[in-house]
């Protein structure tokens, strides 16, 4: 399991250190003569060779070093600042939608987006969706030992910093983006079990769909909605399913209760943690006609979102299993070679 970041440090340590390099940034800033210096590059010796590249470093700058870093810090700064107080129930399922362009530095050989550059997105992506509809309730688990949300099997109050565990990522991919091509990225939730949040994104070409609405009434236009339902499939470039692990130290915190802390589950008789076990039947759950919009968004309609997405999921996670494939070349291998 690759560790995402500890979001623990994030607030304490991160957010503070961020915000201190900027002010002193803007403080070295004000002592430059920005109308001198701005001449000087234009005009002086070598101009040509720094206007190429500045033109080729602001096409490319995505590619350059500590650029994700950037993207990534970025999108949790943006949400903590931006991000609504109260959140519809019905936005649990809701995309984040983030725009990108492919950089000449992400082009392979064949001239498209390279299949390794779309991961790079990915966590970009992801850290906009988790950060805007989970983030409040990150440090008021991660303070467990004042909000006690977290106990173990035995009712011990669980110790530990707060982080998120990238547990497999899967990437399918139908068309290819051009270089320079826009494009967006729909990033939801998919589905949650007992261990795992699962979230899938797809790689939308870029002003082609709009959603029906917005949680957020300053997000832009909309569209009506199709009556067919619409073909978006076509639009799609590449679809990627992603699984997200919560943990306060070593132990791994069920989904279902920073999704709750952050007041996005409706009651539910027994409670979220009792996954599929005993809770909600097929017969309970019924049949839920209508949008999101039109009918009651209480537990049977989460839960029936829920394992509509756990179905795709399961395929996935059973993947898990070719790890036994791995057998350290007992039968032999081809070789060994540079550069790899």
């Amino acid at each position: 399991m690759a560790s995402v970041g500890t979001l623990s440090l994030f607030y304490p340590v991160f957010l503070p250190a961020s915000v201190a390099a900027l002010v002193y940034a803007g403080h070295r800033a004000s002592y430059v003569n920005w109308r001198i210096w701005l001449y000087n590059f234009l005009t002086g010796p070598g101009r040509t060779s720094r206007i190429l590249l500045l033109f080729f470093l602001v096409l490319n700058w995505k590619s350059l070093p500590l650029a994700w870093t950037v993207r990534v810090f970025h999108a949790f700064l943006y949400h903590v600042l931006r991000r609504p107080k109260v959140l519809p129930p019905r936005a649990l399922f809701h995309f984040s939608i983030s725009s990108s362009r492919t950089s000449l530095l992400e082009t392979d050989y064949n001239m498209h987006k390279s299949n390794s550059t779309y991961f790079a997105d990915l966590d970009v992506s992801r850290s906009h969706l988790v950060t805007h509809l989970l983030g409040p309730a990150m440090p008021a688990v991660g303070d467990n030992a004042r909000n006690k949300l977290v106990l173990d099997k035995d009712g011990n109050l669980v110790k530990g910093g707060f982080g998120i565990g990238l547990g497999a990522v899967f990437c399918s991919f139908r068309r290819e983006i051009a270089p320079f091509e826009r494009y967006e990225m729909w990033s939801r939730i998919l589905s949650w079990d007992r261990k795992w949040l699962y979230i899938v994104t797809h790689f939308v070409a870029k002003g082609k769909v709009r959603p029906t609405g917005w949680d957020d009434r300053r997000m832009g236009p909309t569209r009506m909605r199709a009556v067919d339902g619409g073909d978006w499939t076509k639009h799609v470039f590449a679809t990627a399913i992603t699984k997200y692990v919560f943990k306060l130290g070593r132990f791994t915190v069920h989904p279902a209760i920073v999704i709750e802390a952050n007041g996005l589950l409706p009651a539910r008789p027994g409670g979220w943690r009792s996954g599929d076990d005993g809770t909600g039947t097929p017969e309970e759950l019924g049949e839920l006609g209508g949008s999101a919009e039109d009918s009651e968004w209480d537990w049977r309609h989460v839960e029936q979102e829920r394992r509509k997405g756990l179905e795709y999921a399961n395929h996935f996670t059973a993947l898990d299993g070719t790890n036994a494939l791995f057998d350290g070349g007992e039968d032999g291998a081809i070789g060994s070679f540079p550069l790899g």
